[in-house]
């Protein structure tokens, strides 16, 4: 009798899975093992155009890397062999995931697609998870409970739920999340199938993947002659670490150089501090002096001081000891950000600011103070986005600012009030206990007065 093969659902049709996990699996195929394949869906209406697109192309498209150097290289990237639609009851979705031959259902949904609070709990004061509460499947938790509820009642088999994005223990911090939220549905039955026959592991995943623009299809034409419409693009850099607990097997992933551990954390912490809060950094303070691109603010070399003093004089004492080598780590992520040919947006890196202080930056701020080290090199990270987050209250950004979790009516008050800089500090939500810390808002303070004072310099 022949074997089924393996099926990688993956929830979320961005352009990072498609230049990360897709291209893993894909390297598995080419290796010659054709065991796991991805079925790919979105959870929300918006990806509709790209989905319909890869459907024509068979799932296939090509994945464009570019070297520090300059040198681009094009391999077209066959791991997703089926495309499942969008419609409002998810009904591709649910089918895919109630099959059993789905041993894995994987996840980017963005760090503010969990609504989680500042204490890592579900955030159930949000509109989207409130609505999901009711019946409706507009988050990931709405969409998982739809979906293994089908799978319970076709067979009930183990399945693995993979978070593939940049959250902090983001295994346990979406199960944490996805159980909550049963439990606050009364979903008790189901709550109690997944703590037993699911597992979360963590994970850590790296490949600066900026937005595709046109101009990837036109050399996607020229190097290779294929017209392809949904091309993507990234840097040849690539990483991902994984925690070693899946329940119902798993691709031969360490065979294509993914790391399989015990504990992702040290690798999830230095990814987390010293590449994602330093490329907002650099996103923010690029954006308030007239820069378009991250690689433009990363050779500027004020921008360049202000991320280097942040990594060196905080986040190393922090990680230390640490089985990396962190002072190497952030030299490898500065070159990388400087990558002239990758052409990511500060719009793209920027956004999310109000989920990203406080899962990348508050903890080394915290963390500085209990070491007797006062952060004055990490206070500039929230010192740009306030002055960022005034801009953008006042209409003065270049471009629309993206946000998960933004009010937008209560924080533009709050950004526009005279004592707008007092109401940001004293936000829990954002810096947890330092929120009413003196030294804290002294620090802060003169944080941004040391950003303003450097954007009037370079007006």
């Amino acid at each position: 009798m022949k074997q089924q093969k393996s099926v990688w659902m993956h929830i979320g049709s961005g352009s990072f899975h498609r230049a990360h996990q897709a291209w893993y699996l894909h390297r598995l195929i080419k290796q010659g093992d054709d065991s796991w394949s991805i079925a790919l869906g979105n959870i929300r209406n918006d990806a509709n155009a790209l989905l319909t697109q890869l459907a024509k192309q068979h799932g296939e498209y090509v994945l464009e890397t570019v070297s520090p150097e300059g040198e681009r290289e094009y391999e077209t990237i066959t791991s997703i062999k089926k495309i499942l639609p969008w419609d409002e009851k998810l009904s591709s979705l649910v089918e895919q995931g109630s099959d059993e031959n789905t041993k894995v259902i994987a996840f980017t949904v963005t760090e503010a697609g969990y609504y989680l609070t500042p204490e890592h709990q579900l955030d159930v004061t949000q509109a989207d998870i409130q609505a999901d509460l009711k019946g409706s499947a507009s988050t990931i938790y709405g969409a998982l409970e739809r979906i293994l509820t089908a799978r319970v009642a076709a067979h009930g088999k183990p399945v693995t739920l993979l978070n593939c994005d940049n959250l902090r223990h983001n295994g346990e911090r979406f199960r944490a999340g996805f159980l909550a939220f049963l439990k606050q549905k009364g979903n008790h039955s189901l709550q109690q199938w997944v703590e037993k026959n699911t597992t979360s592991p963590n994970t850590m995943v790296d490949r600066i993947t900026p937005r595709p623009t046109p101009d990837i299809a036109e050399r996607v034409k020229a190097a290779t002659g294929i017209d392809d419409q949904v091309p993507v693009m990234g840097e040849s850099f690539i990483q991902w670490v994984i925690e070693d607990d899946f329940i119902n097997g798993r691709p031969a992933l360490e065979k294509v150089d993914v790391e399989m551990v015990k504990s992702v954390l040290p690798w999830e912490e230095a990814k987390i501090r010293i590449l994602n809060a330093s490329h907002s950094c650099i996103a923010w303070a690029g954006t308030l002096i007239g820069l378009n691109y991250i690689d433009e603010g990363t050779h500027n070399k004020a921008i360049h001081k202000m991320t280097w003093d942040y990594v060196t004089e905080n986040v190393i004492p922090c990680l230390t000891p640490s089985p990396l080598d962190l002072g190497k780590y952030r030299d490898v992520v500065l070159q990388r950000f400087g990558n002239p040919y990758i052409k990511d947006t500060n719009q793209r890196v920027a956004a999310d600011g109000l989920s990203k202080i406080p899962g990348m930056i508050t903890p080394t701020l915290i963390e500085s103070y209990q070491k007797k080290i006062t952060p004055e090199a990490t206070a500039i990270l929230p010192a740009l986005f306030f002055v960022y987050f005034q801009k953008w209250a006042q209409g003065k950004l270049p471009y629309t600012y993206q946000d998960g979790v933004l009010d937008e009516v209560n924080h533009k008050k709050m950004m526009l009030a005279n004592d707008a800089l007092d109401q940001f500090i004293s936000s829990e939500t954002l810096f947890g206990t330092l929120a009413s810390s003196a030294d804290f808002h002294q620090l802060m303070h003169k944080a941004v007065d040391k950003v303003n004072q450097w954007m009037a310099a370079n007006a």
